[in-house]
C-alpha cells in the first residue's frame, strides 16, 4: 500500500484519538438491507429482463456486481479517518459539478425525456447520485467551520443559497425534480442543525416553493406528474397508467401478500418495476406485514445512524451523520409516498432496494463514512459535551483543536 493511500485511510499522529470498532449493529442493518435489495431486484425484474434481454437474471447479476463494489466502497470509507473528508470536500464538490455539467452535453444519455446519465464505455453513471454525497460532505465541512457566522445573513444565508442554486439548477435542467427536492431537504436539515435562524430557514423554504411552482408550471413533463397525482383516472392509459398500476399492485397484496415471486403486475404492467416501483411489487408479494418488516429495518438503520451522529466527537462528524441519515430517510419517504399516491411520483429510487449501480454504490459509500464516524464516537452525546459548564470550566475548542482531539478541554486551574 502506498504512503499516500495509508495517509488517506488513517490519521495516526501524536495526540490523535485511536479509532475503536465500528457500530456493528449499523453494519448488520446495512447488510440486511443490501440482501433484501438483491432479493427485491430479482423478483421484480426477471419478467422485464427476460422480455428485453432474453435472460431472466440480467438485472440481478448486474446488481450483485454493484453490491460488491458498494461493499468495497463502504469498507474503504469505514477505514478512512472521516476528518480527511474536510480536505476532500472541495474536490468532491467540483467533481460533482463537472459531472452534472457533462450530462447536459452530447456526452449525456437521454432516456424517457431526461438526460441524467453518462456513458463511459460499458459503464453508465448517474452524476446526480454522487452529487448528493458530495453536497453533504461539503456542506458539513463548511457549516462546521463557520461557527456563529452561520446566523449572519451575508456570511451564512447568502453563500448557502448560492451553492444550492447552482447545484439545483444543474439537476433541474436534466430534469430531475425528485433529486433536487432531496438535496434541498437535506441541506435545509443541516442548516437548521448548524443553528441557522428560523427566519432564514423560512425564507429559504419560501424561495424553494416559489421556484418549484415556476418550474412545474412551465414544463409539460412536470405538469403530467401533477395530473397523474390529482386525476390519474382521467387518462388511465396515458399519464395515469403508472400510478394506477402501482396502486393495483399494492392493493392486490392484502395483509399477507400473494407469495414470493407471485406478483402479476411486474409482468410488464408496472413501468420501472425494478427501479422506483420496487416497493409496490414487494407489497403485492409480501403484503402489508412484509412491508412493515422492511420499514422496520429502515427505521432500525436510521436509529443506529442518528445514534452515531449524536455520539460523534465534533461538529463535522455530527453534520456528516445527520446529513447521511436524513438523505436516506428523505429519499425513502419520497419514494414510498409517491408510490402510495401521497405525493406526486418523483422517480427517485428506494435506497438499497431499487436497481441501479450509481445509487447503490454511493449509498454504500455514505454508510462507510457513517461507520468511520462511529469508530471515533464518545460515550456521551455531542449535545451534552457542547453544553457549557461553568462548574467544570469547559470551553469550546478551535477548529484545529476539534480536528486534533476531543471537542472540549478543561481550562487550566
Amino acid at each position: 500500500m502506498s504512503t499516500f493511500l495509508k495517509g488517506i485511510l488513517t490519521n495516526r499522529r501524536a495526540g490523535s484519538i485511536v479509532p475503536g470498532q465500528p457500530d456493528y449493529l449499523l453494519f448488520v442493518g446495512t447488510v440486511m438491507l443490501l440482501i433484501t435489495g438483491l432479493l427485491a431486484v430479482y423478483t421484480s425484474s426477471f419478467a422485464i429482463a427476460y422480455h428485453e434481454y432474453g435472460d431472466a437474471n440480467f438485472f440481478v447479476k448486474r446488481q450483485v456486481l454493484f453490491a460488491v463494489a458498494g461493499l468495497g466502497a463502504m469498507l474503504f470509507f469505514m477505514r478512512m479517518d472521516y476528518n480527511r473528508l474536510r480536505v476532500l470536500s472541495v474536490p468532491m464538490l467540483l467533481l460533482a459539478l463537472v459531472g452534472l455539467l457533462l450530462v447536459l452535453t452530447p456526452l449525456g444519455v437521454e432516456s424517457n425525456g431526461a438526460r441524467r446519465w453518462l456513458q463511459l464505455g460499458p459503464v453508465t453513471l448517474q452524476p446526480s447520485e454522487f452529487a448528493k454525497l458530495a453536497i453533504i460532505v461539503y456542506i458539513s465541512a463548511w457549516l462546521s467551520s463557520r461557527g456563529k457566522d452561520i446566523s449572519q445573513f451575508s456570511l451564512g444565508f447568502v453563500p448557502f443559497v448560492l451553492l444550492l442554486s447552482i447545484v439545483g439548477a444543474l439537476i433541474i435542467s436534466e430534469p430531475d425534480m425528485g433529486t433536487t427536492v432531496i438535496i434541498v431537504c437535506v441541506a435545509c436539515t443541516l442548516f437548521f442543525v448548524a443553528g441557522a435562524p428560523l427566519t432564514h430557514l423560512a425564507l429559504l423554504l419560501g424561495a424553494g416553493a416559489a421556484s418549484s411552482y415556476l418550474i412545474i408550471s412551465t414544463r409539460e413533463y412536470q405538469l403530467d406528474r401533477l395530473t397523474s397525482f390529482f386525476a390519474p383516472e382521467s387518462d388511465p392509459q396515458g399519464v395515469g397508467f403508472q400510478i394506477l398500476q402501482l396502486l393495483i399492485a399494492m392493493g392486490s397484496g392484502g395483509p399477507f401478500g400473494l407469495g414470493w415471486a407471485a406478483s402479476r403486475q411486474k409482468h410488464l404492467y408496472v413501468p420501472g418495476s425494478h427501479t422506483d416501483g420496487v416497493f409496490a411489487i414487494l407489497g403485492e408479494e409480501l403484503g402489508f406485514i412484509g412491508l412493515m418488516a422492511i420499514l422496520a429495518l429502515f427505521a432500525f438503520f436510521m436509529y443506529r445512524g442518528l445514534r452515531v451522529a449524536m455520539k460523534s466527537r465534533d461538529s463535522f462528524a455530527m453534520m456528516l451523520g445527520v446529513g447521511i441519515v436524513s438523505w436516506i430517510a428523505f429519499q425513502t419517504l419520497i419514494n414510498i409516498a409517491g408510490i402510495t399516491r401521497t405525493i406526486p411520483l418523483s422517480g427517485v429510487p428506494l435506497p438499497f432496494l431499487s436497481y441501479g449501480g450509481s445509487a447503490l454504490i454511493t449509498v454504500m459509500a455514505a454508510v462507510g463514512i457513517l461507520l468511520s464516524v462511529s469508530r471515533y464516537c464518545s460515550e456521551t452525546s455531542y449535545a451534552e459535551r457542547e453544553r457549557p459548564s461553568s462548574r467544570q470550566g469547559f470551553r469550546a475548542p478551535s477548529a484545529k483543536e476539534a480536528r486534533r482531539g476531543p471537542v472540549f478541554r478543561r481550562e487550566p486551574a
